[in-house]
């Protein structure tokens, strides 16, 4: 699960009226809301590099009783 680039120029995108930065904010936010529905037992780290989410790691626990 890939996050979108980030470092790109604004453009707006003519198909919703989203620039390129809107979007990616989007579509990280997808990314990490999918990685907490699909998660029973575990944690989800984001990095960060100036101000922005650069990586999504899902670390998932498996619980025996």
């Amino acid at each position: 699960m890939g996050l979108p680039n980030t470092t790109e120029p604004t453009r707006i995108d003519r198909a919703n009226g989203a620039t390129r930065g809107e979007a990616a904010h989007n579509a990280t936010l997808a990314a990490v809301a999918d990685a907490l529905s699909r998660l029973r037992y575990g944690a989800v780290h984001l990095t960060v590099h100036d101000g922005k989410v650069v990586q999504l790691d899902v670390t998932e626990r498996q619980r025996f009783t």
